[in-house]
């Protein structure tokens, strides 16, 4: 599959001829990207550790955008599957161009109550899964002097609450990571980016959705006043993805409805 060419006219934001990899996509945000992604027209492949789960997505996504969607169950903690997962792709479609790095584990606790071992997982999760992943997938993309690292991060990474010491130390790594990347990678045709999430009413929060004092709470923090839906990050992932981003390198995009911004 060659590269496609950037022309006048071909439409906005289109992604025909790029091939993509989401990870925890089986539901949530990590859906919603990937759905994007293919109305944009990338062949998409998503990642998850449940097969029937993501059986389902893949369907669904078929269903509302006519495209076909591939399936990789892998734990993103297991490298050697990334690893092969990758390599896979870059055999199926000859490239590939899009690395959404999604899947993120939370563990709200003091700190004082992780041990050393609970720690490390979480870290090997948020933040070195995320790295090496971006390390297998940057060698298939320097073959075309093209590719897209997005890193979905969190405003987590940038503002912190109580109890949540090693997810926000993790996310602010994967900033860290990101920008780094974005250094070492451009100069083969590479951007690194990240989007940072906001409050949204995904399945994940449902709980907190539906707690009448907490959802009280993100109409007083969140200058836009509800929480975020979920189809809202897509075109984030999408404009991160297109050739209109091509000299957007190093950024973190903040999908949060201000929240971040408010004294």
């Amino acid at each position: 599959m060659n590269q496609p060419p950037h022309t006048p006219s071909r439409p906005p934001f289109s992604l025909e001829g790029r091939s993509a990899l989401v990870t925890g996509a089986g539901r949530g945000l990590g859906f919603e990207m990937a759905q994007s992604l293919a109305a944009a027209g990338a062949d998409v492949v998503i990642n998850g550790r449940d097969a029937g789960r993501l059986a389902a997505a893949a369907e669904a996504i078929r269903a509302a955008t006519g495209r076909e969607v591939g399936i990789s169950a892998f734990d993103v903690a297991d490298f050697g599957a990334g690893r092969e997962a990758i390599a896979g792709i870059a055999d199926r479609f000859g490239r590939l161009d899009i690395l959404v790095n999604n899947v993120g584990a939370r563990d709200r606790r003091p700190l004082k109550d992780f041990t050393p071992e609970e720690a490390g997982a979480l870290i090997a999760t948020d933040l070195v899964a995320p790295t090496l992943l971006a390390r297998e997938a940057a060698e298939i993309m320097a073959r075309h002097r093209h590719g897209r690292l997005i890193m979905v991060t969190s405003i987590a990474g940038h503002v912190a609450n109580r109890h949540d010491p090693v997810y926000t130390a993790a996310k602010a790594g994967l900033t860290g990571l990101m920008r780094a990347l974005a250094v070492d990678y451009a100069r083969l045709g590479i951007t690194s980016n990240a989007i940072a999430p906001g409050m949204f009413a995904t399945q994940t929060n449902e709980t907190l959705v539906r707690d009448a004092e907490f959802s009280a709470f993100v109409d007083i923090r969140v200058p836009l006043g509800r929480w975020g839906r979920p189809q809202e990050i897509g075109p984030a992932a999408v404009f991160l993805a297109s050739d209109e981003a091509s000299f957007v390198n190093g950024h973190v995009l903040v999908v949060d409805g201000g929240q971040t911004i408010r004294m």
